[in-house]
């Protein structure tokens, strides 16, 4: 019996020990007291006058419990705080290499054939042909293109003509077995700038222009990165060094080419009087270049127009026979006579 009662003295005092650090830690002065009670041999509960002075406080729990709970909820909140805010750069991380990868966001434009019932600009793609042919024709070929492909777009016959026999094209053998050049015809194609890809990098330092007749499928948002890449030249952002060669573009991905500015105002003189800005001269590139890629797709939009207008009428003469021309048949009412 001692030693049991010795136990619970030993609770008792951890107990109150408990209570005054709590007490303590929540700084609270005056606890409601709540007493013990002891439940007797028989089950009754009775208070006990010997342990009257052993209190728990339970308001200082209480107000512990509440004190612990908002410094868990400000701790919470300042832990979202933080997640968005590592959240937010690591977002802005990640664009600013998506960036550095792929180059500038592009702008979009509005172009004139864009629609499926919009043609190309044939007297921008005159123009294209003209600014290819003076300024980008130096460093890039089109393999794909040849000189009647011109015919009915951007020249006449007689006008694509001429521009083939200026061009000495390397022909043959002849009846002797020698090589020999003759003026350019129709069929021949627009020929390139060099002989082969290893004299092409030895002309530029390395670099390798690519053939113009797909760039604009084979870039991402074709025309708007060609038209961009073209007028996005500038001087490179405070600390960023620019390698010797290369130029700043924040349009090409990594924001180094070693391509340098082509085109300046008045580089070209057009045949029409249209004033030679960069902007133009960059349009109508970029519209030669479209028109190059895609030299079928006013023929594939008409033919689309002409299948949407003959399917159209297909379906106005398929509802009529449907609704009306048979109509006195759907009408009638069958009876049949069973012969027993």
């Amino acid at each position: 019996m001692a030693r049991s009662i010795g136990r619970v003295d030993g609770s008792l005092d951890r107990a109150r020990g408990d209570a005054r650090a709590l007490h303590d830690a929540t700084r609270v002065r005056r606890p409601i007291e709540a007493p013990f009670f002891d439940r007797s041999l028989t089950g009754s509960v009775t208070r006990s006058a010997s342990h009257r002075h052993r209190v728990v406080p339970v308001m200082v729990i209480g107000a512990t419990l509440r004190h612990l709970a908002r410094r868990a909820s400000a701790s919470s909140s300042r832990a979202r705080t933080l997640a968005g805010a590592l959240a937010g750069v690591a977002a802005a991380s990640v664009a600013v290499a998506d960036e550095a990868e792929h180059g500038l966001a592009l702008p979009a434009y509005a172009w004139p054939h864009d629609g499926a019932f919009r043609a190309y600009d044939h007297a921008s793609i005159r123009r294209g042909h003209q600014v290819y042919a003076q300024v980008c024709a130096a460093c890039h070929s089109l393999n794909l293109i040849c000189y009647r492909n011109l015919v009915g777009v951007a020249y006449t016959e007689a006008e694509a003509k001429e521009l083939a026999e200026e061009v000495e094209v390397m022909d043959g053998p002849d009846d002797s077995g020698e090589m020999f050049e003759r003026p350019g015809k129709l069929s021949d194609g627009i020929p390139g700038p060099y002989a082969n890809e290893e004299a092409a990098r030895f002309a530029n330092n390395g670099a390798y222009p690519p053939d113009l007749s797909l760039i604009t499928k084979a870039r991402h948002d074709g025309l708007n990165y060609i038209f961009a890449l073209l007028l996005g030249y500038r001087e490179p952002p405070a600390g960023v060094e620019v390698p010797d060669g290369m130029y700043y573009n924040p349009y090409f991905p990594g924001g180094f080419i070693a391509m340098p500015k082509m085109l300046v105002d008045g580089g070209v003189e057009y045949e029409d009087g249209t004033p030679a800005t960069e902007t133009q001269m960059a349009k109508d590139v970029t519209t030669f270049l479209a028109w190059a890629a895609e030299p079928e797709m006013d023929d594939r939009k008409l033919m689309g127009a002409k299948w949407i207008f003959a399917l159209s009428l297909v379906c106005v003469q398929a509802v009529y026979y449907k609704r009306w021309a048979w109509s006195h048949l759907k009408s009638r009412k069958l009876v049949v006579d069973a012969v027993r």
